[in-house]
């Protein structure tokens, strides 16, 4: 059974918006440290943003103002709102829990955004 599923990606022009999300099960996700990351073609993957227990928020520079992430305790999901998009956020989203070094990852979604 999955531990971290996400959702929500898609295609989308230049300068419109997306939210992913992603769900986990109730035994990581109180105690997850919960990230976001991407990995474009040819590029290796890197953190988007990520999220603590408490909620404080941790951003990529070339995110910062248009992407906020977000976590749902009761829901034990967190989410990822994209705004502005650009053609350079076009990647495979990956949402991660990690607790205490160990990660669990998800399938991971795709995000295209047409100039």
């Amino acid at each position: 059974q999955a531990q971290v599923v996400e959702s929500g990606g898609g295609l989308v022009q230049a300068g419109e918006s997306l939210r992913l999300s992603c769900a986990a099960s109730r035994s990581i996700f109180g105690l997850a440290v919960m990230g976001w990351y991407r990995q474009a073609p040819g590029k290796q993957r890197e953190l988007v943003a990520d999220i603590t227990r408490t909620g404080s928020t941790n951003y990529a520079d070339s995110v910062k103002g248009r992407f906020t992430i977000s976590r749902d305790n009761a829901k034990n999901t967190v989410y990822l709102q994209m705004n502005s998009l650009k053609p350079e956020d076009t990647a495979v989203y990956s949402c991660n829990a990690n607790v205490l070094g160990r990660n669990d990852w998800g399938q991971g979604t795709q995000v295209t955004v047409s100039s």
